[in-house]
């Protein structure tokens, strides 16, 4: 295993200040807490957050993931409002929006995130909106729920390869989260984007392998960065990869037909969002 140990900048204590106080103030959940994310002191900073909805406690339990699991929380409906207040203000002009997996539901929360892209809409409707979704099953009117919902941009994380998929994600499925990012890509007219890790033990050739898999369900943009592991009891880190493998990378992606890519050791699905394919050519 290599000695490369991945750095992230010191927070700012006045921008962690103001966004807890919104958060707090509102009730509510990031992703960047959550899951641990080594960008929230730099996300923060620039005033962007992705809000976690559905509750804190996920039904699934993915080897990979820092997010608790457990029984699902009653749903809130006023949740919706909360995000929106807290979306004004922090004057934000992008937004992501994903959650916990919520299998105890019977729409596996969809209604929940369309209504909550309809209330922060109703307060600004020139926002722009990204849906980073669970998988819903592949459950078609769930899906159309998300489809109908005025949003920028779609995504749903693959995560990983093939053959580490059932070992990393235990309750989701390799090939479902493609079947659902066809049907994003198929049934709406927005950017479909996803996003996987390195460092759980994948070869290079599989890795390639699955850039082909979304690719050919039609996913155009895509982000890849290095696995790190939570804490002791989750996946353990197989290998680090260099900053330059990175560059690397994201070349091979570009070449390979996807429209924008992020690649880095600290990039991350919702990893300046805001920038991915805004002019949908290489920054």
């Amino acid at each position: 295993m290599s000695l490369f140990k991945p750095k992230v900048k010191a927070p700012n204590p006045d921008f962690l200040q103001h966004m807890n106080t919104i958060l707090e103030k509102n009730s509510l959940t990031t992703v960047c807490e959550a899951a641990a994310c080594p960008n929230r002191a730099e996300c923060y900073a620039r005033g962007s957050a992705t809000f976690m909805i559905l509750g804190n406690r996920c039904t699934r339990k993915c080897t990979f993931c820092n997010v608790e699991t457990g029984s699902g929380e009653v749903v809130d409906e006023s949740e919706a409002q909360r995000v929106a207040n807290a979306v004004a203000e922090l004057a934000l002009e992008y937004v992501v929006i994903t959650s916990v997996d919520r299998d105890d539901l019977a729409d596996y929360g969809a209604a929940h995130f369309k209504r909550c892209v309809e209330t922060i809409k109703r307060v600004n409707p020139h926002i722009k909106i990204e849906l980073l979704t669970p998988d819903f099953k592949y459950d078609k009117s769930s899906l159309e729920l998300i489809i109908e919902s005025d949003v920028y941009k779609l995504a749903h994380n693959q995560e990983t390869v093939r053959s580490l998929s059932k070992s990393v994600r235990p309750q989701s499925d390799y090939g479902r989260s493609l079947k659902v990012l066809e049907y994003y890509v198929k049934h709406s007219n927005v950017g479909v984007k996803s996003s996987l890790m390195v460092g759980l033990g994948e070869s290079e050739s599989e890795l390639k392998e699955s850039m082909h898999d979304l690719l050919d369900v039609g996913v155009s943009e895509l982000t890849l960065g290095q696995y790190l592991q939570p804490t002791p009891k989750h996946h353990r880190v197989e290998k680090y990869y260099s900053a330059e493998f990175f560059e690397d990378i994201k070349e091979e992606a570009y070449s390979m037909g996807f429209k924008a890519v992020a690649a880095g050791v600290l990039v991350r699905s919702s990893y300046f969002a805001e920038k991915l394919g805004e002019n949908d050519e290489r920054s």
